[in-house]
């Protein structure tokens, strides 16, 4: 067997099929057409509809043989692309004018699936079959081989107005992505009438037309000044807002009714909404709420959010705008094919490339009605001259010995064979000159055409044929004609299929939220041994001292709107907002710490807890068990984040203890080999937080600080060492990193 080796660089290889596989992703799948504003798997589907004639006045058929059928003869990807493009052409919330009509469960707005397509029928919708199907058996458009060549497929749909506008479009290729809001059909039919009119025209004298988006969802586009240089360019930002209703709740409540979403929302948007709403009342930034539902139906959208009373609902709505997705944005590029390449195009060149379309479709239609009308007509007048001289050739066919003998008597005058019953008959064949269809046809009439009411419709059908004839040429030769019927056409649609506008275009000032100024106040901080947390007020913690110092482990005055500081064992600092710490009754549970901070309880242990403001005051001094210890001021640890390192340790080392730096005179290290070491608390330098330490006392072998003891002056400071009273005032005052004396 010879081989032919060819050698070539890798690179040159993969970048030859990048590039080829890329260009096949973004011609063949990923984005639309700009002359019928659809991918390749929209226009196979209702291609292989109409094939099938599932017509929009047909019986539903089966979802799942369309898919079979178009997997089968046109589109080879696999039937989820193919099913996934039906459903979203059935969908009134995401298109502005559905292509197919759906039967069964086709998803909903709030982001469920449809059902599988064994369980689901479809057929097309009326415009579909009308203006995108009727006419491709008048070689408006051209057709090509499908994948395997057993199957011819349009190029193109005929459509008759701009669908791309209309419908809009989102798809991602390789290194670009199309994302085009929908429109509304009759005033993108009125903008591509003023086009044909004037070709001219300015994209802002086209925007008198189509004010803007119209997203099937409605809202309200808030950035009506920023459209312009949007269809100027072909890209751009829209911000879109909900629509939000004010109604009387029960109890003097106030009920926030959201009655139409942002385009953007569709989906499981709508169930993000929720959360983040309930995440808001949850942060204590949205207290007002009492409730909240979802409401919506069939019928429409329908969330409420139920308020108190004195809420200041300008003031929430503005919230809402800035916190959640009831303002969202909708980013526009409007890339499409236009002549075998992408390209983003702004209103009016997307509007021009649909009218050039418009005008090639018109033209190889009329060429095509004019071609078939004039055929009719050279058939009608061999009818009529025929049926002046029926009598000869009713002779001819008698005296004829075969069909082609008879044809050539009546194309050429030929009468050899043939016999005639008289002389001026035979005069009269050889004088015969129809042409070869007018011979076809006369042989092929029958006899109840020569009744005279036959006679005269025909005479009547050939005037129509003569003024049909004379309106095609009309229309193919005159630039004016042609515009009208085109423009006839977009009436038509409009009439039929257009609808009023549903999203409103304004100019709104961007949503301001002012967060409501919370009073300062001390308040107490209570934490249990279980890790329970809650603040209460210095009054009740008064009245209950004694039972709060019994059941809790943590106690200390706080600032209601500042932080607490928890020190872990592994040299964290984790920050809590006293605002996220339950306020209230001294009976109250409370919540566990690691539910509103980065502290786990299962990986660290608390070694130290005070507020954000006390440790602001003073100075804190670090010991760990490999005895490395520190003093940090305490502004250090005003952090705004949850998390961060309070202190850097050495491997197998971790903190333990913690302590503000307030009058102690000496420092007592305790290990557990029972060697004691007492210092002055000077000897200890300060360093940053990010610091090791110095070592505070040398430690043998396996010996680890255990506990650590401070003494005051003028103050005894007595412990308990082996069931025996120390006191520690009377330890042998020694120097920082020493051995320290051993007690037994």
């Amino acid at each position: 067997m010879n081989e032919r080796i060819i050698k070539t660089e890798y690179s040159e290889i993969m970048q030859k099929s990048y590039i080829d596989y890329a260009m096949s992703v973004i011609i063949s799948r990923a984005l639309p057409d700009v002359r019928d504003g659809l991918k390749p798997v929209q226009r196979r589907t209702l291609y292989d509809m109409h094939e099938l004639g599932i017509k929009y006045d047909k019986p539903y058929r089966k979802s799942a043989r369309i898919v079979g059928d178009t997997m089968g003869k046109y589109h080879p990807h696999g039937d989820s692309s193919i099913y996934d493009s039906l459903v979203v052409m059935t969908q009134e919330f995401k298109k502005g004018l559905p292509l197919i009509d759906g039967h069964g469960n086709f998803g909903n707005i709030e982001g469920d699936g449809a059902a599988a397509m064994r369980y689901t029928e479809a057929r097309l919708e009326q415009v579909t079959q009308e203006y995108f199907l009727a006419d491709l058996d008048k070689d408006v458009v051209d057709f090509g081989p499908n994948f395997d060549e057993t199957e011819k497929e349009p190029s193109v749909l005929p459509a008759r107005f701009p669908n791309l506008l209309v419908n809009g479009a989102e798809g991602i290729a390789v290194g670009m992505a199309t994302s085009i809001p929908p429109h509304n059909l009759a005033e993108v039919c009125e903008a591509a009438k003023a086009y044909l009119k004037n070709e001219h025209i300015t994209t802002e004298e086209l925007m008198r037309y189509v004010n803007g988006p119209d997203f099937p969802t409605g809202g309200i586009v808030i950035n009506k000044d920023e459209l312009k240089e949007i269809y100027e360019t072909g890209t751009g930002k829209i911000r879109v807002r909900g629509k939000v209703e004010i109604e009387k709740g029960k109890g003097g409540k106030i009920n926030l009714v959201i009655t139409e979403i942002p385009y953007p929302m569709i989906g499981m948007g709508i169930g993000k909404f929720l959360s983040d709403v309930a995440a808001l009342y949850e942060a204590k930034k949205a207290p007002d709420i009492v409730d909240i539902s979802n409401q919506s139906s069939k019928s429409g959208i329908r969330i409420v959010i139920e308020l108190r009373k004195e809420t200041d609902i300008e003031n929430f709505q503005n919230l809402l705008y800035k916190k959640t997705r009831l303002e969202d944005t909708f980013g526009v590029n409007m890339l499409a094919i236009s002549n075998g390449r992408p390209e983003t195009m702004g209103l009016k060149a997307i509007i021009k490339e649909n009218a050039d379309f418009q005008i090639e479709v018109t033209r190889r239609k009329y060429t095509t009605l004019l071609a078939k009308e004039l055929e009719r007509k050279e058939i009608q007048e061999g009818l009529i001259k025929a049926c002046n001289v029926i009598d000869l050739i009713i002779e001819i066919l008698r005296g004829s010995k075969d069909r082609a003998m008879a044809k050539a008597c009546l194309v050429e005058g030929k009468i050899d064979g043939i016999k005639f019953r008289s002389k001026e008959s035979k005069i009269m064949a050889t004088q015969l000159s129809f042409t070869e269809r007018q011979a076809n046809a006369i042989l092929e009439m029958r006899l109840y055409r020569l009744i005279g009411l036959e006679i005269e419709a025909l005479i009547n059908e050939h005037e129509d044929t003569i003024a049909n004839i004379y309106r095609y040429e009309d229309i193919l030769e005159r630039r004016d004609s042609m515009i009208q019927v085109i423009i006839n056409e977009l009436d038509e649609i409009k009439t039929k299929f257009g609808r009023p506008r549903r999203t409103v275009i304004e100019n709104m000032a961007e949503a301001v939220y002012k967060e409501k100024e919370i009073a300062e106040m001390e308040i107490m901080f209570l934490m249990d041994r279980f890790g329970y947390a809650k603040t209460v007020d210095i009054a009740t913690y008064e009245r209950n001292k004694e039972a709060a110092d019994a059941e809790h482990k943590f106690i200390f005055t706080c600032k209601n709107t500042g932080r607490i500081c928890l020190f872990t064992n592994t040299g964290q600092l984790h920050t809590v907002k006293v605002m996220d710490i339950p306020y209230g009754k001294f009976r109250d549970k409370g919540i566990p710490i690691d539910n509103i901070s980065n502290y786990n309880s299962e990986k660290e242990q608390l070694v130290f807890i005070t507020s954000q403001t006390h440790l602001n005051l003073y100075r804190v001094i670090f010991t760990t068990k490999l005895s490395m210890m520190k003093v940090v001021d305490g502004g250090e640890f005003d952090v705004g984040k949850k998390t961060v390192a309070a202190t850097k340790l050495l491997p197998d080392d971790e903190v333990l203890n913690i302590a503000i730096l307030d009058q102690q005179r000496n420092i007592v290290l305790q290990t557990k080999d029972g060697f004691f070491l007492r210092f002055s608390v000077e000897e200890i330098p300060e360093k940053k937080k990010g610091a090791v330490g110095v070592r505070g006392m040398k430690l043998t072998g396996s010996d680890r600080v255990e506990a650590i003891h401070f003494t005051f002056s003028g103050l005894e400071t007595t412990i308990e060492y082996h069931g025996k009273p120390l006191e520690l005032g009377k330890l042998k005052l020694g120097r920082r990193d020493s051995k320290g004396t051993k007690r037994r």
